[in-house]
C-alpha cells in the first residue's frame, strides 16, 4: 500500500501532465490522433481546477480537471503503471467533492470510448453521444453525467494500492 495524496496542481506540473496524456495507452491506435500535439499548459493548470494524484515522493501519477463554469470534467488521467491501484477512483472522489463544493447539480463528461467503463463504475450514466469533431476525432465518443449528491467522500490524503 502506498499513500496517495491529491492536492492542487500547479504550473510547474504542466509537462508531467502533458507526459500521463501523451503516454496514455487508452489513446494508441484509433485514438491517437484526438492528442496528437497535446499539451497542458502551465497557463491551463494555473486557469482551472487541476488537482494531481501524487505518490510519497510527490510523483505525480495521475491528474483530473474540472471545469466549473460548464461543469464538466475536462481532462481526467492516470498513468499506466497507476491504473488498477484506485488512483482513478479517488481522483473521482475528490472531483465530485470539488463539485459539490462549488454548488454544482452534475458534471458532464466526454469520454475516450475505453474509458466509458470506468466511468460507469464511478458512477457516472450514459446520457448520450457526442459527435465526431474531424480531422482529429472522427469517432464518436460517449457523453455521460455525474450527479453530485451531498454527501461527502474522500479527499485529501488517501491509500492506493500499487
Amino acid at each position: 500500500m502506498e499513500c496517495i495524496r491529491i492536492r492542487r496542481a500547479t504550473g510547474m506540473n504542466a509537462a508531467r501532465l502533458t507526459a500521463l496524456v501523451q503516454e496514455s495507452q487508452a489513446y494508441r491506435g484509433q485514438y491517437a490522433a484526438a492528442i496528437d500535439g497535446y499539451e497542458v499548459t502551465a497557463a491551463y493548470v494555473e486557469r482551472h481546477q487541476v488537482f494531481a494524484a501524487v505518490d510519497v515522493a510527490d510523483r505525480v501519477v495521475g491528474f483530473y480537471s474540472l471545469m466549473l463554469d460548464l461543469a464538466e470534467l475536462d481532462l481526467a488521467f492516470v498513468s499506466d503503471e497507476a491504473q488498477g491501484t484506485g488512483v482513478g477512483k479517488l481522483l473521482m472522489e475528490h472531483m465530485l467533492d470539488q463539485a459539490r463544493s462549488a454548488g454544482l447539480a452534475d458534471v458532464r463528461v466526454v469520454s475516450n470510448p475505453p474509458a466509458e467503463r470506468f466511468y460507469l463504475r464511478m458512477g457516472a450514466e450514459r446520457v448520450g453521444v457526442v459527435a465526431p469533431t474531424p480531422p482529429k476525432v472522427t469517432w464518436e465518443r460517449p457523453e455521460l453525467r455525474f450527479v453530485v449528491g451531498r454527501q461527502r467522500v474522500t479527499s485529501g490524503e488517501v491509500t492506493a494500492t500499487r
